[in-house]
């Protein structure tokens, strides 16, 4: 038997800490190339961001008006603002790229807490491969270059699985996991309103997993949850009342502030043939800003000769003022009509099940300088190989998370993850606009899930040797 002394462990541990900053350096210089060659402030980036610096000069939350001053809004929940002003109180107004860095550090934290959570599941193994998996994901990586929610969206996630496992290993009572979970929970609900949604998961779970464990105590762990997940929607709920005379304890749905026009007609159009992300950008952005050219459609946009007529002449004359109106909101919505007439199948299932799966599966490549239409091989061949690289990659993230799931897919954490993911994929299937970062929030469980793929236990476990983080 090999004899394991003080020395032996030293060693060890030394070794594991040069992998785990090698594992860690790997991943900023993923995350710091991206910044370099992938970073967006520009759409909704530069909403935040106006809100962000009102927010912190002037203590208003909303934007600059005409005359310069500012004029709330509700448009977005207080979460990313309140993070951005954070950030141009230390760094200066509008530094983006420090903000940047800010959230490539955030993201590799996320690296530590999902291996963090795979270790105490799958052991040892499952660690590292987990550890290897989020460092080297170019997709968390590449919106560290963008000033947008999902960085800190989906460290949420990976908090608040990893202190449901904590919380769970510690005997389900109300300690500081509970808190780490519902303070996870109630930041991401402030980021994003679908997020709600990890908590519709995670609670109900764990009041399963207290019942089904018969430990009263952890009711109140579960009720302490539920309640750090409201109170901070409560004064947010109180301002938007006070300011607008409205209940919105979250943000409105179509991201309007009261009284604005929402293109219902167009909305409703655009689902009727929009699917990939294509479309989103040289279509839907544009609507009420830029020209739409009616080549830019794809065939499936119409049902018939005069139906391109049709919508061909509507374009154009928006396109002459580029203004959404009443008028040609109405117009939109009789086309739409007239297509779901001609088939409500396609509309209600075809459609909202294509832009999932093209949320899903298409290249991630949206923020990198790379094709959109990355099939058009004959227009940018070297392009498009790499796009269908990343792809392949993206894809091979699915697929070790399947089959850590058929392997190892057992347990309260497993199925609030799977519960989350459904529920989320749910929700996605309503949405219009076809954005793939949406489904990034999702990448926190498919590498814990692949990591299992790993692991050197098969009851699925913590093994002896596990690496808790």
């Amino acid at each position: 038997m090999q004899n394991i002394g003080p020395g032996y462990w030293t060693k060890d541990k030394r070794r594991s800490a040069l992998w785990v900053v090698l594992a860690m350096a790997a991943g900023l210089v993923l995350r710091l190339w991206m910044i370099a060659h992938g970073q967006r402030v520009n759409g909704d980036s530069l909403i935040y961001g106006d809100i962000a610096k009102n927010l912190y000069q002037h203590g208003v939350f909303g934007f600059t008006g005409m005359s310069g001053t500012p004029r709330p809004t509700l448009l977005r929940l207080p979460g990313f603002p309140l993070f951005l002003a954070g950030c141009f109180a230390v760094f200066g107004v509008e530094h983006y790229r420090a903000v940047m860095y800010v959230q490539a550090a955030i993201d590799l934290a996320t690296c530590g807490l999902v291996a963090g959570t795979a270790g105490w599941m799958y052991g040892r193994r499952a660690w590292w491969a987990a550890l290897w998996l989020g460092a080297l994901c170019p997709f968390t990586a590449e919106y560290t270059g963008a000033v947008l929610t999902e960085t800190l969206s989906i460290f949420c996630v990976a908090a608040a699985f990893y202190g449901m496992t904590r919380w769970q290993k510690a005997g389900l009572g109300v300690n500081r996991w509970a808190w780490v979970v519902g303070a996870s929970l109630a930041y991401a609900v402030l980021l994003r309103p679908e997020q709600g949604l990890l908590a519709a998961a995670l609670v109900p779970t764990m009041a399963w997993i207290t019942c089904r464990g018969g430990v009263r105590r952890g009711l109140s762990a579960v009720a302490l949850t539920a309640l750090l997940v409201v109170a901070p929607l409560a004064p947010w709920a109180a301002r938007n009342w006070i300011a607008f005379h409205v209940f919105q304890p979250l943000a409105p749905r179509q991201a309007n502030d009261p009284g604005e026009l929402v293109p219902f007609g167009f909305m409703r159009w655009y689902r009727t043939f929009g699917v990939d992300f294509l479309s989103t950008d040289e279509v839907y952005w544009r609507y009420d800003s830029d020209p739409i050219n009616v080549a830019d459609l794809p065939s499936r946009a119409f049902d018939s000769r005069a139906q391109y007529r049709e919508t061909a002449q509507l374009l154009d004359e928006y396109n002459q003022t580029t203004t959404a109106t009443a008028a040609f909101d109405t117009r939109f919505a009789k086309i739409a009509e007239d297509r779901i007439r001609v088939s409500r199948f396609r509309y209600s299932v075809v459609m909202p099940v294509a832009r999932l799966l093209n949320m899903l599966f298409r290249p991630r490549t949206e923020l990198l300088n790379l094709p959109l239409d990355w099939w058009a091989f004959r227009d940018h061949r070297a392009g498009s190989w790499v796009a269908l690289g990343f792809g392949v990659v993206n894809l091979g993230y699915f697929l070790l998370a399947a089959l850590g799931v058929i392997q190892k897919g057992r347990g309260g954490v497993v199925f609030a993850m799977a519960l989350f993911c459904l529920l989320r994929c749910a929700m996605l299937a309503t949405i219009d606009n076809s954005e793939p970062r949406y489904t990034l929030e999702l990448f926190p469980v498919l590498v814990v899930w692949a990591s299992a793929v790993f692991a050197e236990n098969t009851n699925g476990g913590r093994s002896s040797d596990s690496y808790p983080a």
